[in-house]
């Protein structure tokens, strides 16, 4: 039987979750998970973090190379007034945050409507630079739809972009009501920067999947909230800070993991499908973290390092470390945001790694159709 239902669909060998199997071409950036490094076009995605600009990085995979200063002012002036919704998405605001508590849900409702707002045609129909026009103030609109969800959903006005400010501050502004201290600006700017792209991750590839039947930008980035929405994807950060909560002390730390483990129950924040080696995106954040004196940073340093001893005498020839999420809801706490908001600041970074692998994927013509294995009921030979 087995040998029957391999003939039928041509021998194909399918791995789980299609790991390790490299559907197209790109040339946005890639994850080194055996060496522990990821890169943007070619650049340290962790030295770009530390080192530039939202922006800067935004031009980066946009355009496709880093801005020189010039150009650098030229692409900030260019964005900054998309950041300003139109007003049928102003409108309908209030009603879907009725509808829901979700900011994401809010996003992707919202989004739908700007695209059929702004008149976004299919990207099969619409020239180069009308995709770029697209995909960069489907960017820039993304913070200012989630910031205003987040106060409409408690009462309060949303406030107006600025685009005299960067990206990451005037998102900080637009979601507590006041202008961020510096060091809270760049931790969340550093943390979106190193967020943009992360490979062929789940929500990056229906975006692409999307984009190869020329749909238009909105219907892509709309797919891609979907698969993003997961808990196993994007809505980690807030869970991982739950943990922290849930643990409260060092004491429990070793309790917790062990009981987590026999119960064969996921650990948020750690383990990653691509690096077999330590998450350079979370070894950033928590030196991020370690520039705030704070109890929850003490604890989450403490408990990571007992997750780790523990999981290794638990699991061992295994490399469970910490990720991006386990320190990512710490720095975005310490920066003021509060945790309902932490998958959607995931978001806005994840939109710049969206349009550009949309946009990469548009120029292609070929329609992504993959096959599947079958592997039900033999059908009854056909009449003769």
């Amino acid at each position: 039987m087995t040998e029957r239902r391999n003939t039928m669909n041509g021998g194909i060998s399918v791995p789980r979750g299609l790991a390790g199997v490299a559907v197209t071409n790109t040339e946005i950036g890639d994850v080194r998970g055996d060496e522990g490094y990821y890169h943007y076009r070619g650049q340290d995605a962790v030295e770009l973090a530390r080192t530039r600009s939202f922006e800067e990085v935004w031009h980066l995979l946009a355009i496709g190379h880093l801005p020189a200063s010039r150009e650098a002012e030229s692409f900030r002036d260019r964005v900054a007034p998309l950041r300003s919704l139109p007003a049928p998405v102003v409108d309908v605001l209030p009603a879907i945050c009725a509808a829901t508590e979700d900011p994401l849900h809010v996003l992707r409702t919202a989004l739908s409507l700007w695209g059929s707002t702004m008149g976004l045609r299919p990207m099969y129909d619409a020239p180069e630079s009308e995709r770029l026009d697209g995909a960069l103030a489907a960017v820039a609109v993304t913070p200012t739809i989630l910031a205003a969800a987040h106060r409409l959903q408690r009462g309060l006005t949303p406030i107006e972009p600025d685009p005299q400010l960067g990206l990451a501050e005037d998102y900080l502004r637009m979601v507590t009501g006041r202008v961020p201290e510096p060091r809270d600006a760049r931790a969340v700017e550093t943390y979106l920067v190193s967020t943009m792209d992360h490979g062929f991750n789940a929500s990056t590839f229906t975006a692409r999947v999307v984009a190869s039947t020329g749909a238009d930008l909105a219907a892509c980035v709309v797919a891609a909230l979907g698969a993003f929405s997961g808990p196993r994807h994007g809505g980690a950060p807030g869970r991982a800070l739950e943990a922290l909560d849930e643990i409260g002390s060092v004491d429990h730390a070793e309790g917790y993991v062990r009981g987590h483990v026999l119960r064969d129950e996921r650990i948020m924040g750690f383990g990653h499908a691509v690096y077999r080696t330590r998450d350079p995106r979370s070894e950033m954040l928590r030196g991020i973290a370690q520039g705030y004196d704070h109890p929850l940073v003490d604890l989450a340093v403490q408990v990571e390092e007992i997750f780790e001893r523990t999981l290794a005498e638990l699991k061992p020839g295994r490399e469970l470390h910490a990720n991006v999420e386990f320190y990512a809801g710490v720095v975005m706490k310490m920066a003021g945001l509060d945790p309902a908001m932490f998958t959607p600041t995931f978001c806005v970074a994840r939109m710049v790694g969206w349009t550009a692998n949309i946009m990469e994927q548009g120029r292609d013509t070929k329609i992504i159709r993959p096959s599947a294995r079958y592997v039900g009921p033999i059908p009854a030979p056909a009449a003769t």
